[in-house]
């Protein structure tokens, strides 16, 4: 899994080194992830944390809206020239591969928890193992939107 992470991160530096305007769009994206994930843990906090949800429907639920606001700002930002393309496709493109990292996502946080929650305790447990799979979920989410969301702009 690291070596995959390393792999993915080595290419995306080569890829935008030579391409200043993709780099701009990495970042963009970057930024657009820190606003889903600060949407994401403080959903995943009240529904598991004050609503006591079972913790894979509140981090289903956090990662979906994250993921919403994510193809938003996504759109209207970081790749303004897709809203030339109709959302009605764009959007269910932007979720199904979304879907894939909802998947890892929650495979993650669920894994570790599992690890960390008698050592450390809720929330920090579930907490520590968010703040994982969104790191590693990141360049995914990047990735598939790039090639098949994005392509071509």
């Amino acid at each position: 899994m690291v070596l995959t992470l390393l792999f993915i991160i080595d290419n995306i530096a080569s890829v935008y080194a030579s391409n200043p305007k993709e780099f701009r769009r990495f970042v963009k994206f970057g930024i657009v992830g820190v606003l889903g994930a600060a949407i994401d843990f403080a959903l995943l906090n009240l529904m598991r944390g004050y609503f006591g949800w079972d913790l894979i429907w509140a981090n289903t639920l956090s990662v979906s809206v994250a993921i919403l606001s994510n193809f938003t700002w996504n759109r209207l930002w970081t790749f303004p020239e897709s809203r030339s393309r109709k959302k009605r496709r764009q959007l269910p493109q932007f979720a199904l591969g979304n879907l894939v990292g909802l998947a890892i996502n929650n495979l993650i946080v669920v894994g570790v928890d599992a690890i960390l929650v008698a050592s450390l305790g809720e929330p920090l447990s579930y907490n520590i193992a968010k703040a994982i799979a969104i790191g590693v979920v990141f360049f995914w989410n990047f990735v598939i939107n790039r090639v098949w969301t994005y392509r071509g702009l």
